[in-house]
């Protein structure tokens, strides 16, 4: 499907980083046909957890989103699918005849109002399948056992600070077969997650050349991705990441949605199994190597920064008044050396001067200085 014809699936009057789940509430209130909607448990705070059930075929897949509530393009391109899945074309009722999908929009509600990584008891959902303290982690088991899905799909976002491999290239979608052991063994279920990976990333070679990356598979049964491998679901890792340009996510919506898709074709059809895992490896696996703004010759702006040296400063996203605001700061971390920035500026120059210190946010970090 390209751009256009996704403009028509496109739920328009969602955008942005910010997606409370009132918003959720609203948009699955107007998707047309009554989709199959069920409150499946509630949140620490008692708010709703949906789950929508589309199709009725024998292939089983299991999708959830905003399991970290700061991580909202899924949701959004998850969202536009349930649209696309409702339009009753004929490539949607193959699909509805091949596979019976249940999708959780928003497993974390607490958090995604909020806009926090974690629930409302400051717990890492994704670090909580094997002990499962939580309620949201609840909800996901009792699905994942109910439903006993052939593929699961964990859907998020990834920081800007991911490129391909060493490359100043960004990694604006990036995917992992979750390990099942220690080893990193390839059980049949990992191959095929394997397979169907370097499938999606055959079909999104035309929209999205070079920008997508491969998920470090170090292995963590306390990760939801592992422990459902380890269970033998064929489980997926989607990562939403950076588009030049395009900090709102919107262009990175449009890929996840094209991904999704072609994930549920090539199920449909089976012809993943034309790849092999030496495809899913050829993927460029995920560096670190990126910053959102790189200024080198930083002693040109001020002189508490030597006169050659470079500066790297990420963005903190910051809620208000409903809406994310970036705000430039240090970074905890060491991202100095051999890196890239999304947007760079030698201050040995006076034009790029002149566009630093009209940057928001930016002058008066760079006055405070580092040891700030």
């Amino acid at each position: 499907m390209d751009r256009h014809k996704y403009e028509t699936h496109r739920i328009n009057d969602i955008s942005g980083r910010y997606f409370p789940p009132d918003t959720l509430d609203r948009i699955l209130q107007k998707l047309p046909g009554n989709p199959n909607t069920t409150e499946v448990g509630k949140s620490v705070s008692g708010l709703p957890i949906y789950k929508v059930r589309l199709g009725n075929g024998p292939i089983r897949v299991l999708m959830w989103s905003q399991m970290h509530g700061n991580e909202s393009t899924t949701t959004k391109a998850v969202l536009d699918l349930m649209h696309y899945l409702l339009s009753g074309s004929r490539e949607v009722e193959f699909l509805k005849g091949q596979l019976t999908i249940d999708m959780l929009p928003m497993l974390n509600p607490d958090g995604s109002l909020a806009y926090t990584r974690e629930n409302a008891n400051g717990t890492d959902l994704n670090r909580d399948a094997h002990q499962r303290k939580e309620p949201e982690s609840e909800v996901l088991r009792a699905c994942y056992e109910k439903f006993q899905p052939h593929f699961c799909l964990n859907l998020h976002d990834q920081r800007t600070i991911y490129s391909l491999g060493a490359s100043p290239i960004p990694a604006t979608l990036s995917f992992l077969a979750p390990s099942a052991d220690a080893a990193r063994g390839l059980p049949e279920n990992r191959v095929r997650a394997m397979e169907l990976i370097a499938a999606i990333a055959q079909d999104l070679r035309e929209v999205l050349p070079g920008g997508i990356g491969r998920y470090d598979d170090s292995f963590n049964p306390n990760c939801v991705g592992d422990q459902f491998q380890m269970d033998g679901a064929a489980t997926l890792l989607f990562e939403a990441g950076h588009f030049p340009g395009d900090y709102s996510r919107e262009h990175t919506r449009f890929f996840v949605f094209r991904a999704l898709l072609s994930c549920l074709n090539r199920i449909a059809d089976g012809s993943y199994a034309s790849f092999s895992t030496a495809h899913y490896l050829s993927l460029p696996a995920n560096g670190k190597l990126l910053v959102d703004l790189r200024i080198r010759n930083a002693g040109h702006l001020f002189p508490h920064f030597g006169q050659d040296e470079d500066l790297a400063i990420q963005y903190r996203e910051v809620l208000r008044d409903g809406r994310i605001h970036w705000v430039p700061e240090w970074p905890e971390e060491d991202l100095t050396e051999g890196r890239y920035g999304h947007r760079e500026w030698d201050a040995a120059r006076e034009a790029d001067r002149e566009e630093i210190l009209k940057t928001p946010g930016l002058l008066r970090l760079l006055e405070k200085g580092q040891s700030s």
